[in-house]
């Protein structure tokens, strides 16, 4: 970079200090020529001062060099357009300048070049440095490119056009454009097989590929803002950059201007049908085979379901296991849905899918619906509770959750109860869980409590034989345990009976219902009175009232 500042300072004041003494320009014009002879004797000082300097100090007076030469050029724009301007001194001043531009892009290019093989050939603890030296190489080409074509310009404004030069600058710049996206496009696919790399890579591996991916970031970086300042450069020159900004678009994903034009849409909507074309054209075999070998996993699967299904069926029917129709249907549909689960992630896994992430989502998913669904994991919490334990089943009489009834399904969100009237309520299973359960027909006997009452005056030895014969003479009542009846309790209006025959739990209702009709008709033929409440009522009269109304 040295030897082009060089070349530059010297190129240019050399050039200006060998041309001919030229007529006295007009007065208001001699301000910028004397400007433009100080930064010419200003740049050979410091080109000189350059030769002589080193370390940290050079980057300084590279630094003003470069600025000088900028005022140069700033002078040389604002001469060119005045109009009174000497236009043969200022020709020759643009000719040297384009002289200048093609010697140092043929110095820069060669510096690319030899910059190109010493990255190649570095340890990796010297890559950054030597793609640092390559990527300032490139950056001064574009400058030295956008002088040429200034330059260019400069010569048409002073009537001399120069078409030949301008049609070869073009062609340099659409052959960079070629070489800098495919250079980008390139770089941009090594990075990404880098990253997948990265994912399995340990050890000394691992520190070669994360070197390797922070050369390909930086090497991108500068292809991506190399190819930038190209585009720029050649819209100027008003050369077709469609394609360019395209591949700038996917690789930066910035939306810029560009994209309202009308070539750069098309291009970009052509890039992605292209892509999309050939990568079904690749893909489309395997990804019906994979399509073919998915189909036949679910569909052995859910064969292999319901066969487990029929297979849980038969073993948890069985007498020795006594299990409830609920654990049995749980149990039924646990085992079909765990298979047909796990033969829906091996199809997954078998057409390419990653299950980790899937697993990692249904986790999250998990707890977030966890959080929103408190009221039914309760339920079923519960409900799996009433599976343990067993309370009740289905066909069971029941007193749950405040509802009498029959149990008609059960399931381990709620209960569905069949009451008396023939009324369906579905009841959620934390309310059953939660409160008192009686189960009326668990157990296959029962005792029916009934109590029947006598009037003082009626004869209790006959009162027992009339009922022991009734309850004995009862086809659906059990012998054993043995029914009793028994005085209880000498009431206020009434002397009671207990009577409690033990029955099926099938017979309940049937038994209560016939000995009571049967206690009333052999009471009324026995003259026996069954008496209900009474109450006396007793006036008492004041004695002067009575008189007064005899009186009177």
């Amino acid at each position: 970079m040295r030897l082009l500042v060089l070349m530059l300072i010297f190129v240019s004041t050399l050039s200006f200090a060998n041309t001919k003494p030229q007529p006295t320009p007009p007065q208001e014009i001699n301000v910028e020529y004397q400007q433009l002879q100080k930064l010419n004797l200003e740049l050979n000082t410091l080109a000189k001062e350059a030769t002589s300097t080193t370390g940290s100090s050079l980057d300084v007076v590279r630094l003003q060099l470069l600025n000088k030469n900028k005022e140069l050029r700033q002078t040389l724009t604002d001469l060119i357009d005045d109009k009174q301007a000497d236009k043969k001194l200022l020709l020759k001043q643009v000719e040297q300048q384009i002289k200048f531009a093609a010697e140092a892009e043929k110095f820069l290019q060669t510096k690319v070049e030899r910059d190109q093989k010493d990255l190649d050939k570095a340890k990796d603890t010297d890559k950054l440095v030597a793609l640092k030296a390559l990527t300032e190489s490139r950056d001064f080409i574009i400058l030295v490119l956008n002088d040429e074509w200034e330059n260019y310009q400069w010569m048409e404004h002073l009537g001399k056009p120069q078409p030949n030069s301008v049609k070869a600058l073009k062609k340099n710049i659409e052959h960079r454009l070629d070489f800098m996206s495919a250079s980008l496009t390139f770089g941009s696919q090594a990075l990404e097989l880098n990253d997948k790399q990265i994912k399995s890579a340990t050890g000394d591996e691992l520190k070669t590929l994360q070197v390797t991916q922070i050369l390909s970031q930086r090497q991108v970086s500068s292809d991506t803002k190399n190819l930038t300042d190209l585009v720029k450069l050649a819209d100027g020159m008003g050369l077709d950059t469609a394609e360019y900004k395209r591949l700038l678009f996917e690789q930066t994903g910035n939306v810029t201007d560009d994209l309202l034009n009308s070539k750069v849409m098309w291009s970009i909507v052509t890039s992605w049908t292209t892509d999309f074309s050939s990568w079904l054209f690749e893909n489309l075999p395997q990804m019906i085979f994979k399509v073919i070998i998915f189909v036949f996993i679910i569909f052995v699967f859910k064969t292999l379901k319901n066969i487990i299904r029929k297979m849980v069926t038969r073993a948890v029917s069985t007498k020795n296991l006594k299990m409830s129709i609920l654990m049995q249907e749980f149990f039924i549909s646990m085992s079909g849905k765990i298979v047909f689960a796990i033969g829906i992630l091996i199809a997954l896994s078998q057409v390419g899918l990653n299950l980790a992430p899937i697993l990692t989502g249904f986790g999250v998913a998990g707890i977030i619906v966890g959080f929103a669904l408190q009221d039914t994991l309760s339920n079923f919490a519960s409900g799996m509770m009433l599976l343990i334990y067993r309370p009740f089943d289905v066909g069971d009489l029941v007193e749950a959750g405040s509802i009498t009834g029959k149990v008609s399904h059960m399931s381990l969100v709620n209960t569905t109860i069949k009451t008396f009237s023939n009324e369906i309520i579905i009841v959620p299973n934390s309310k059953i869980w939660g409160d008192i359960i009686k189960n009326v027909t668990h157990e296959k006997v029962r005792r029916i409590d009934m109590i029947f009452g006598i009037g003082y005056s009626d004869d209790i030895e006959k009162t027992e034989r009339v009922l022991q014969d009734i309850v004995e003479s009862h086809p659906s009542v059990l012998r054993s345990p043995e029914p009793t009846i028994k005085l209880h309790t000498l009431n206020s209006s009434s002397v009671d009976f207990i009577v409690r025959p033990w029955v099926k739990t099938d017979d309940y209702w049937d038994v209560y219902w016939d000995i009571t009709r049967e206690v009333k008709m052999r009471f009324d033929r026995e003259g026996i009175s069954i008496p209900f409440p009474q109450q006396d009522v007793h006036l008492h009269m004041v004695e002067k009232a009575i008189e007064s109304k005899i009186a009177s």
